[in-house]
């Protein structure tokens, strides 16, 4: 693996007075000299949204800033959504408050991207430590540009055109009232994206699949011993699972050990994670102010196969 394959730094670096330190050769830096508390001029801005989009990772340690100011840091890299079932802060509803009072585990441990099941899926997270745990509590990043770089191409062909059903409900059904679920049914439908998304600022094609939300693949055609008999159908369940497990590879990923007043900022549109439930019954609290992005764009297929459709809705938006 080389810099150039990973976009990793192979050493440490200075630019404009930040010190950027890489975490493994696939994802993240450590970026120091720099206080998110304040007004930062746009120069530095520009800055992160750059190395936000090269490293896909930003780690910020001892960050002693309110939840105004993590409220105003996100806000300067685009509008920020308000969560439907997170509990949310009193005075800032745009930051969620993950993590309990020791009662039972916190569940955030599954593979996924932010709000995938949005129309409008979430362009970046900003999360913030108020209390960890004395170990543990670790959280996993990971690069799924390079999770689709490194995928064989004749799986490449196969999944090039398809699209995925994400949905929120399977996963937050339980934290929602039984009187409210037809309601948030018809407010956050489920959404089709396409499995191979194109990362709108790095032009970058990036496997778009997660545990956490992905429920099914919408226009896969089985072929071979099954084609045209689908109740026998078992390649769309196979070839997403496959999918799925691309996420758990460590080369493509990145562990941090959280300290209180740290804050890490990423490409919801580039990664995936997983919060590590390992330290219950201590206690682990965050505030996440959470980005909203665009709609995933399609990657255009290279050529027809089998297992592909046409997209269908949304072909007029593919870029490459």
């Amino acid at each position: 693996m080389n810099a150039i394959e990973t976009d990793a730094l192979a050493e440490p670096e200075v630019r404009d007075g930040l010190r950027i330190d890489p975490i493994t050769p696939a994802i993240g830096v450590e970026v120091g000299g720099l206080r998110l508390h304040g007004e930062l001029d746009q120069a530095s801005i520009d800055l992160l949204r750059k190395l936000l989009v090269r490293h896909k990772v930003l780690v910020f340690r001892d960050q002693d800033i309110s939840a105004q100011e993590q409220v105003g840091f996100a806000r300067r890299f685009g509008e920020l959504e308000v969560h439907p079932v997170f509990p949310r802060h009193e005075r800032f509803p745009e930051l969620v408050l993950l993590g309990g009072d020791g009662s039972r585990p916190a569940r955030e441990n599954i593979y996924h991207s932010d709000v995938s099941w949005r129309e409008l899926p979430s362009m970046g997270s900003v999360l913030r430590c108020v209390e960890c745990p004395p170990v543990g509590g670790d959280t996993v990043w990971v690069n799924m540009e390079l999770a689709y770089r490194r995928l064989p191409e004749s799986v490449k062909s196969a999944i090039q055109g398809l699209q995925a059903v994400h949905d929120m409900l399977p996963g937050f059904i339980d934290r929602i009232e039984p009187d409210r679920r037809a309601w948030t049914r018809l407010e956050f439908p489920p959404q089709i994206h396409p499995v191979v998304r194109v990362h709108p600022e790095s032009g970058e094609k990036v496997l778009y699949v997660n545990e956490g939300f992905t429920t099914h693949l919408l226009n896969y055609v089985e072929s071979g011993a099954f084609g045209g008999m689908p109740e026998f159908a078992t390649g769309a369940r196979t070839l997403l699972d496959y999918l799925f497990q691309q996420a758990r590879r460590p080369e493509y990923q990145m562990r941090l050990r959280w300290r209180e007043k740290t804050v890490v900022f990423w490409d919801n549109r580039s990664t995936q994670h997983y919060a590590i439930q390992d330290y219950f019954p201590a206690v682990r609290r965050m505030m996440r102010a959470t980005i909203t992005g665009e709609r995933p764009l399609q990657a255009r297929a290279a050529a027809a196969s089998p297992a592909s459709l046409s997209s269908g809705p949304g072909d007029s938006d593919a870029q490459r």
